[in-house]
């Protein structure tokens, strides 16, 4: 299990700053652990001692609000790190994270993460790029909840989806394949409008050719269009 475990360390993008030493150290850490489909690994209230790397899979983070509607604030795919503003010093998880497809996450103890950013400073600008990178990430997509159009955010969606987890067509840079299970209501949560909207838009963007649409992928026709 030790070898799994430093193996998938070792292949984590954003721990290549890391010497072999200091990625052996973080492998004596962390924790690995197989989530199946649908497990919560942490719910709202939850003490916020932990971060997370996800190394295979796909992670759901959505908040739920006070009459039970959910938002879906990302979807995360290999190699990112999430329940990260616990290094800030947040106490309480503020949302749900669940696994949408079988995964496997490394935890790591917020003072030992602490203590490998203060041991190396690359490392530790390297994940305050990463989450000042995330909060500009969530203002933008606040802004649009207020600026943009039900259309516009399905659209935009459907753009960061293709550059953040599709994968480029060597012959043709418009095209870009995102393989992930969505229905219409993950849009629509994802998105902030209602899952009639979301029907809409993709039948329409069909019907000009911009997208093909399934419950397993996402094929981007004309992305400078979307």
């Amino acid at each position: 299990m030790t070898h799994t475990k430093l193996w998938h360390l070792e292949n984590f993008s954003m721990l290549h700053i890391l010497s072999k030493s200091e990625i052996e150290e973080m492998d004596r850490m962390a924790v690995m652990r197989n989530m199946p489909r649908n497990q919560v690994i942490y719910f709202p209230e939850d003490s916020s001692d932990t971060v997370f790397l996800l190394k295979k899979g796909k992670v759901k983070l959505s908040r739920i609000s006070e009459s039970g509607k959910e938002m879906i604030l990302a979807i995360l795919g290999p190699g990112e790190i999430f329940g990260e503003l616990s290094i800030t010093g947040q106490t309480k998880r503020e949302e749900i994270a669940a696994a949408t497809e079988d995964a496997v996450i490394c935890s790591v103890g917020i003072s030992d993460f602490q203590r490998m950013m203060e041991m190396n400073p690359k490392f530790n600008l390297q994940v305050t790029k990463f989450i000042g990178f995330r909060l500009k990430k969530i203002q933008s997509r606040l802004e649009g909840l207020i600026f943009k159009t039900a259309e516009q955010r399905v659209r935009y969606l459907l753009k960061e989806l293709a550059e953040e987890h599709g994968r480029q067509i060597i012959h043709n840079p418009e095209e870009r394949v995102v393989k992930m299970k969505l229905t219409h209501e993950d849009i629509a949560k994802l998105s902030a409008t209602s899952r009639q909207t979301v029907t809409s838009v993709l039948n329409d963007l069909e019907k000009q050719g911009l997208i093909s649409y399934d419950r397993s992928r996402i094929f981007i026709r004309k992305h400078s269009e979307l």
